[in-house]
C-alpha cells in the first residue's frame, strides 16, 4: 500500500468517526494498513526480530500519522477561517490542560 493510500485511510476514518459509524469499521478501516506477516532473519535474537518488525511497522505508521496530522491541518485552517473567535491553537492549549489535569 503506498503512503497516499494510507493518507486517505487516516482521513476515511476520521470521515467515518465523524459520520457515527461504528468504532469496528474504523478498527477495520485502520487494520488495513498494518502488516499482517511480517519477515524476520531465521536465526535472531529477540532484539533482532524487533528490530525487523519495527522497521516493517514505521513507513505504514509514520503515513497514517501523516494523514491525521494533515487532515486535521486542514480542518484547523479552515476553522481559523471560518470562526475568528477562538483560534485553534487556543483550542487545543484547554485540551492539553485538560488531559494534564486528568493526568494527576
Amino acid at each position: 500500500m503506498t503512503e497516499n493510500e494510507i493518507q486517505l485511510k487516516a482521513i476515511a476514518a476520521l470521515t467515518a468517526l465523524r459520520g457515527d459509524v461504528g468504532a469496528d469499521y474504523v478498527s477495520d478501516l485502520l487494520g488495513e494498513v498494518i502488516p499482517t506477516q511480517f519477515l524476520v532473519p531465521a536465526v535472531a535474537d529477540p532484539q533482532e526480530i524487533g528490530e525487523a518488525v519495527l522497521e516493517q511497522l514505521s513507513d505504514p505508521l509514520s503515513a497514517l500519522i501523516n494523514g491525521f496530522v494533515l487532515a486535521f491541518q486542514t480542518i484547523a485552517d479552515a476553522y481559523d477561517q471560518l470562526e475568528p473567535g477562538t483560534p485553534t491553537e487556543a483550542i487545543l492549549q484547554a485540551l492539553a490542560l485538560d488531559i494534564a489535569r486528568g493526568a494527576d
